[in-house]
């Protein structure tokens, strides 16, 4: 008898072991597939070990983050419970862009852009085409599952003309996607990261002769222009390890245009220094949305009133409201993130539009803003 169970009891251990090792492998070799992209390692290792915000395998906020008090299963439950209304329950407007009208070539000054959505921008500068944080994927995940977009891209992505530079700022699949990347790289774009992204761009087949790796405050020239990785407040990670690639914001200056673009942040008082440093924008494009709920949460995602004041700490004077109003990815209804910040920019005296997604913004013309959320019923 004792012999019979104990034959059971290692033959039960033996299969749990093997079930162990399936996991083990299975999620290893997810892991391993080109969209959660590549450490870092060689030369780059080696300036991630000299910057002074890489400690003990990671990148760390100058203004450390509180900590969460809350779990990842009541994160998940919240997730699938709330009863916020987080999808838009109409179609949201999209302007299509004109494929031949951006063909032209530039003015060598000026400084307009359009809404892609998300944090995704096209921007025109004194002569140069960009794009900020392009996402031009159905879902904002590695696997074929997650987040899907409630409107289409105004413009087809090869569609667009020649991109002269593209600017990145953390590794997060809503701001970071492998697809659009290897797209554009085909196309001759300069693509501007933060150190250690661009492990992930050179696994996609990247040249490095296209990657500008920066750290906080370093400076990349780009013909007239000049590109300035800056500071912001957030964390990074494609798989299972946190932060260890750096996040952060961007700031272009021109010969007569210059524009902030915040990344995915939460305040910080960097912003200010960035603003006595680079200031004054023309243009700001802010991070709105995706915020909440917890301190831990709002500390590397802020809030719409936060968002205006760094509009106001950056010294810009006109505001392009992002972040927002594409994916299910907070705990908020859908447009609250753009009602708040209306509310606050009339208090503050901000100069805010509110651009429909596809709409052209120049900075050298008026503007005239709608409240086009309110008609999605």
């Amino acid at each position: 008898m004792r012999s019979r169970l104990a034959r059971r009891l290692v033959r039960t251990a033996l299969v749990l072991l093997a079930l162990v090792v399936v996991l083990l492998a299975a999620g290893w070799f997810v892991l391993s597939l080109p969209p959660f992209g590549a450490p870092m390692s060689g030369e780059r290792l080696a300036r991630a070990l000299a910057n002074p915000q890489y400690r003990e395998g990671r990148f760390v906020n100058l203004e450390p983050e509180a900590p969460s008090t809350t779990s990842l299963f009541d994160y998940t439950l919240r997730q699938l419970t709330g009863d916020e209304v987080r999808e838009p329950p109409a179609p949201v407007p999209v302007l299509t862009v004109d494929k031949a009208a951006l063909a032209g070539a530039l003015p060598a000054h000026g400084l307009r852009a359009f809404w892609i959505g998300h944090a995704s921008t096209y921007v025109e500068i004194d002569g140069r085409r960009l794009l900020l944080d392009p996402v031009f994927a159905d879902r904002v995940s590695p696997l074929p599952v997650g987040p899907g977009r409630f409107h289409p891209p105004p413009i087809a992505l090869a569609d667009l003309p020649t991109i002269d530079a593209v600017l990145i700022s953390h590794d997060h699949y809503d701001h970071l996607d492998m697809d659009t990347v290897r797209q554009l790289a085909q196309r001759g774009s300069r693509f501007f990261v933060p150190l250690g992204v661009g492990a992930h761009l050179e696994r996609w087949g990247v040249p490095p002769s296209q990657i500008e790796e920066m750290a906080w405050w370093q400076a990349r020239s780009l013909g007239p222009l000049r590109i300035v990785c800056t500071p912001s407040r957030h964390y990074s990670g494609r798989g299972l390890d946190r932060s260890t690639t750096l996040w952060s914001s961007w700031s272009v200056i021109g010969p007569q245009h210059r524009f902030f673009y915040s990344g995915d942040t939460g305040y910080a008082k960097a912003f200010a220094e960035i603003g006595a440093r680079l200031g004054p924008f023309d243009m700001a494009f802010i991070k709105i949305g995706a915020y909440g709920p917890g301190a831990a949460w709002t500390d590397i995602h802020m809030t719409p009133e936060q968002a205006v004041q760094v509009h106001r700490d950056v010294r810009a004077r006109r505001m392009v409201p992002v972040h927002w109003s594409t994916f299910n990815l907070a705990y908020h209804d859908w447009d609250e993130p753009i009602r708040r910040t209306v509310a606050e920019a009339a208090r503050a005296g901000v100069e805010l539009v509110t651009p429909r997604v596809g709409e052209m913004v120049d900075a050298d013309r008026p503007f005239e803003s709608t409240r086009w959320w309110e008609d999605v019923r």
